[in-house]
């Protein structure tokens, strides 16, 4: 059953992940407060949009349509995208691609781009477009509403919308049926007892698996890092094209161990009703992902899409989010916070320092030669549909 009541997070870990014990979550902590009013009755109509300049309004309605690429889930897009046209009457196009597709995408475009804005999905790819200088800088007002600097890229070539935690889940039936405890480390994952029972995506298509490379080789080390994943092939079953694609398959069982982020796990547990998932997050460490919004250099309708990028950094687009199966935590001061993912036990704190430079830097060099110490053993396993 979906929760839509919106609370302010007021659970903060004490221990880092460094240090503390794994954490299996199987059932969400009863809300604190029943008369917490939901995220969309909290912000009033237009808030966080009001700061949008009246000639780039008219600037965009003049150009009267927007291609959006999106890399979040399909039902949060849509509404982002039905409820920008409604608010300004600007025709919107939207597509959902995976981040690494819509970043091939772009790169064969070379600056002439079929879509102008690219909304959700994970940074790293992000950050690749915009050392090849394939993304448009823009100083959007809203973005003073961020709750840090690291939610946006310092030129204004993307700017976060929300902040997603990496770990595992596990359906507990098949696992107790087959004798076996869940994993609750990284290390675990190597162990011989989880063969053909794991699924990760795409190192080539999915944001989520260039985020497990980075988190790996930032984690262990350059050489190190890339022999885990080596390792950690042995026992995977398939890599999904879309970084969702394990957590839609967990509840069913065909998927016994997905590595993911966790929010998807909520969405399956939540929107889906599959009470036998149980969210663990490595004991050890994990990372995080961004979710990002930009603009795509040489897009041909650029006031539509500085509009966008305004609207994308308001409660009125963010908030859609847990309305819409999409249970991130935000990155907006001014927006309501979905109170599931707290009830859950996530925190948003509660991370490794991830160094984002490196990522932009070397995320293409690190997925080449993953994909190159892994060899032909693994390709008939890399789903591209």
């Amino acid at each position: 059953m979906k929760k839509l009541i919106a609370l302010a997070l007021t659970c903060s870990m004490v221990m880092s992940l460094a240090g503390c014990a794994a954490m299996p979550v199987t059932a969400p902590k009863p809300a604190a407060s029943a008369e917490s009013a939901p995220a969309d009755e909290q912000s009033a109509e237009g808030e966080g949009t009001e700061a949008v300049d009246d000639a780039l309004v008219s600037a965009a309605k003049e150009e009267g349509e927007l291609i959006v690429y999106g890399s979040c889930e399909e039902d949060y897009l849509a509404a982002a995208c039905e409820h920008f046209e409604e608010l300004y009457g600007i025709k919107v196009q939207y597509q959902r691609l995976s981040t690494g597709e819509v970043q091939s995408k772009i790169e064969e475009e070379n600056g002439n781009p079929s879509g102008d804005v690219w909304f959700g999905g994970t940074t790293d790819p992000y950050n690749v477009a915009t050392a090849e200088g394939l993304l448009e800088p823009y100083e959007a007002k809203n973005a003073s509403h961020l709750i840090g600097d690291m939610y946006r890229d310092k030129d204004g070539c993307w700017y976060g919308i929300y902040k997603g935690i990496l770990g595992f889940m596990v359906n507990r039936d098949e696992l107790e049926r087959m004798g076996l405890e869940a994993p609750k480390d990284w290390e675990d994952l190597l162990d011989e007892k989880y063969k053909g029972l794991i699924w990760l995506s795409n190192y080539n298509t999915a944001g989520t698996a260039k985020l497990v490379i980075n988190t790996m080789i930032q984690k262990y080390g350059h050489d190190e890092g890339i022999k885990y994943l080596v390792d950690l092939d042995k026992n995977i079953e398939v890599y999904t094209k879309s970084g969702s694609g394990p957590s839609k398959n967990v509840g069913t069982g065909e998927c016994v161990i997905g590595i993911g982020f966790l929010h998807d796990g909520i969405t399956q547990i939540e929107d889906n009703g599959y009470g036998n998932i149980e969210l663990i997050i490595p004991s050890s460490g994990t990372s995080f992902e961004i979710g990002a919004t930009a603009i795509f250099k040489g897009a041909k309708h650029p006031n539509a899409a500085k509009l966008w990028i305004e609207y994308a950094l308001s409660p009125e687009c963010v908030e859609l989010a847990a309305q819409n199966g999409s249970y991130q935590f935000l990155v907006l001061d001014n927006a309501a916070q979905p109170s599931v993912a707290a009830d859950f036990g996530l925190d948003p704190d509660n991370v490794m320092e991830y160094d984002f430079e490196d990522a932009k830097e070397n995320t293409t060099t690190y997925v080449e030669e993953v994909m190159e110490a892994l060899g032909s053993a693994a390709d008939d396993r890399f789903q591209t549909e």
